[in-house]
């Protein structure tokens, strides 16, 4: 009986099915083979066109054309036999096939902490799909029928995920797809009509993105609290490195204060030394005088007894009553009873030197600790301008804010809330309102003005008594030399020089105001347990011009160290 022909369909079928076979047979062979047999040993990567030389050994095609482009003779790089012409090499299909299945299998193996697929037998691939209808995850290959058949495209299909039982309604056994915001919890279609009737369900997607909203709301708080606590330990790192350079500095201070302190004990040490080694010095030279003219005088008498021993024995009586009268007396000589060398006291010595060293070493402590207080204070310097908003008409400001007089003409300027009129007054453009501040101002060749802070509330359109109670705390200068504290009553301040530089300190927490001489070192008033309440501002006045007699300015000028910084006492 003539075997009828198979239809070309079922060739094709049969042709498919052939491959599928093939490549289940080499999938399965791959498996079994190692890594490292489908690596070129010069690339030490997956092969990649491999051929196989007359040699048998598989290599890379671009690999060893590569290598026999620089390698003369032609050499095979596993076994190094020698080929006397270059082999021509064709592509291993077999092989090729096989690292191409090995790859594919070495990138898709589910691995741990991976969704793996649902409907892989033996070695499951890594789910590339999870469907929530199918409540299974899939690879690439078993997810090709929701991307191809029309029924299971329908089907919703999310990124790989475990557990697909929990995205179903464990009573009604439905999917979970809405949200109730009015109890925040996921529920089924039914869920909706039974248990949640009245309440505010809307679509996941909806509750998805209403939740992802919240969710960038709270990610920017977290943000933002981060960013706070960074600063803050920058905050405290700085202050770390203020505190070390404190730390630094104090040190230094100490060295050279005690070092200097040091060097005027030694110094009185020598002296005492000194005055005690020339008293002794003074007290043997005189001994020394007394006993040379005590020999002088010996010697003389000596002479005498020799010629009046002569004399006695002559039998000579003319000689002897001639000689008589010249040698019968002693020669003239000092009387020594009262002469005496006393031992120099030296209680007296030290007791006084000892005294000056004290007062010495008082003197130099309260210096050295006036010049820490204000190296202290110091820094705490912050950058002060002069606002020209706040001043008088009749004031005169430098365009860089640091310089301020009186001029004698008065500038034809609108009077705004925030000028000083009557008074010729200036307030500086920065404000503080914590922490600690302190600048400099240069007064030299001025004959008056007043320095110090007022706090924002403070009346500028009337005439001023400068006091705590009306929100100023200054000093002042007036008729060249008379120095006043304007506290509740003006208190005159007794100067041992006058400062041509001030400096201006306040602590704000602790309500100081305190006023120094920065060339001197010295403090000249503090105004204490101030009470703050309001924004301060530096406060100048360079008071009337006097035509001429006053016409320098203040100077808001930068601090300057090397004064006394170095000066070692």
């Amino acid at each position: 009986m003539k075997r009828s022909k198979p239809s070309r369909a079922t060739g094709r079928k049969r042709k498919k099915e052939q491959e599928e076979t093939r490549a289940r047979d080499m999938s399965a062979a791959s498996c079994l083979l190692t890594e490292h047999q489908f690596l070129c040993s010069i690339c030490l990567d997956v092969f990649t066109d491999p051929v196989s030389t007359p040699c048998g050994h598989n290599f890379c095609k671009a690999c060893i054309t590569q290598h026999w482009d620089t390698k003369v003779p032609y050499q095979c790089p596993n076994c190094k036999k020698l080929f006397h012409a270059r082999p021509d090499l064709q592509v291993n299909t077999f092989i090729s096939e096989m690292a191409a299945q090995f790859r594919q299998s070495a990138q898709q193996v589910f691995k741990p902490g991976e969704v793996p697929c649902d409907a892989c037998t033996g070695t499951r691939l890594k789910a590339l799909k999870s469907c929530l209808v199918c409540l299974e995850s899939y690879c690439e290959t078993h997810l090709e029928p929701h991307l191809t058949r029309a029924g299971l495209k329908k089907h919703q299909l999310i990124d790989p995920v475990e557990n697909l039982e929990s995205r179903m309604c464990m009573k009604h056994d439905k999917l979970l797809e809405l949200f109730c915001k009015t109890d925040q919890v996921c529920v089924c279609m039914i869920c909706s009509v039974l248990d949640h009737k009245t309440h505010d369900v809307v679509p996941l997607k909806e509750g998805y993105e209403g939740k992802k909203a919240e969710l960038g709301k709270t990610e920017a708080e977290i943000q933002q609290m981060i960013q706070k606590r960074r600063l803050k330990i920058q905050e405290m790192n700085r202050s770390v490195e203020v505190s070390k350079e404190g730390v630094d500095r104090g040190i230094a201070d100490g060295v050279q204060g005690t070092t200097a302190l040091t060097e005027s004990v030694y110094r009185s040490r020598h002296e005492i030394i000194t005055t005690i080694v020339e008293k002794q010095r003074e007290t043997r030279e005189q001994a020394k005088g007394f006993i040379k003219e005590l020999e002088q005088e010996i010697s003389e008498l000596k002479k005498r007894s020799s010629e009046v021993e002569q004399l006695s024995r002559s039998e000579d009586q003319l000689h002897l009553l001639q000689s008589f009268t010249s040698l019968n007396a002693a020669p003239p000589t000092k009387n020594w009873t009262e002469v005496r060398v006393r031992p120099p006291s030296h209680e007296g010595t030290v007791v006084r030197a000892l005294t000056q060293l004290e007062e010495t070493l008082r003197k130099q402590m309260k210096k050295l600790l006036a010049e820490v207080e204000l190296k202290r204070v110091q820094q705490y310097e912050v950058e002060v301008t002069l606002d020209p908003d706040t001043a008088h008409p009749n004031l005169i400001l430098s365009d860089d804010g640091k310089q301020v007089k009186h001029g004698d003409v008065k500038k034809n300027l609108p009077d705004t809330p925030e000028s000083f009129n009557p008074c010729s007054c200036v307030l500086a453009k920065q404000s503080f309102s914590s922490g600690r501040f302190y600048y400099e101002v240069q007064v030299e060749g001025k004959t008056g003005w007043y320095l110090g802070v007022a706090r924002e509330s403070i009346n500028r359109k009337e005439n001023i008594t400068v006091t705590p109670q009306n929100g100023y705390w200054t000093i002042m200068l007036r008729n060249e030399n008379e120095y006043k504290a304007n506290a509740c009553m003006q208190l005159g301040l007794s100067l041992k020089s006058l400062p041509e530089k001030v400096g201006v300190f306040v602590d704000y927490e602790e309500g100081l105001v305190s006023f120094y001489d920065a060339d001197a070192a010295a403090l000249i008033y503090s105004f204490t347990d101030c009470c703050f309440k309001e924004k301060l501002y530096p406060f100048f006045c360079p008071s009337r011009n006097f035509n001429g007699d006053n016409s320098a300015p203040l100077i808001i000028s930068p601090l300057n160290h090397t004064k006394w910084d170095n000066n070692l006492i």
